[in-house]
């Protein structure tokens, strides 16, 4: 957190460059705002500044009507969709759709299938399914060229449901079967 005059004088100052960085809480009115916040601004001594705006609202402060807090840069709401984006993309990777489905993710979200197919389609630029597959290719890659396990054991490690579905994802992004893969590896060992 930033001292007490570092943040006094960015706030006096309106200073757009620490926007988000800390919020202003003014004791008086028991509210909570952005250093930008276009309000009369507050005597010092009433002021108490909280790196986030969850902290003030655990101090008892409520947030400001006019500059909004919650759209303050960095926080989810300022990202928009790419935050949502980012959490199901943490999500895939965590392995959700592994043993779920699309819906399953998107409720798990709080918006529809179709929804996040629009965002993945504007932000990733490809669909759900299509980015768990390529993560499932390279994660099968990775374990192809770390060791020697059977092909079966590389795709449920990578988390393929079957060893039908590995090798027509593997051929179809490197035109070659696995097993070639690791018999061209060999060859050159």
């Amino acid at each position: 957190m930033l001292s007490f005059d570092v943040c006094n004088a960015a706030r006096l100052r309106r200073d757009p460059r620490y926007d988000g960085r800390f919020f202003t809480a003014v004791k008086t009115t028991a509210i909570y705002c952005r250093l930008v916040c276009p309000a009369k601004q507050p005597l010092t001594r009433n002021v108490v500044y909280y790196p986030t705006a969850a902290a003030a609202e655990a101090a008892g402060f409520r947030p400001c009507l006019r500059c909004r807090p919650e759209t303050a840069p960095f926080c989810p709401a300022w990202n928009g969709t790419r935050s949502t984006v980012a959490r199901a993309v943490r999500l895939i990777n965590d392995g959700a759709l592994d043993e779920g489905s699309v819906v399953d993710l998107a409720m798990r979200l709080g918006i529809s299938s179709r929804h996040l197919a629009r965002l993945f389609e504007r932000h990733v630029g490809a669909t759900p399914q299509q980015l768990v597959k390529t993560l499932r290719v390279q994660r099968a890659k990775r374990l192809l060229d770390a060791g020697d396990g059977s092909m079966t054991a590389i795709a449920y490690q990578a988390g393929f449901g079957s060893l039908r579905r590995f090798n027509a994802a593997f051929a179809e992004l490197y035109g070659r079967s696995p097993s070639s893969l690791r018999a061209a590896r060999a060859r050159k060992a």
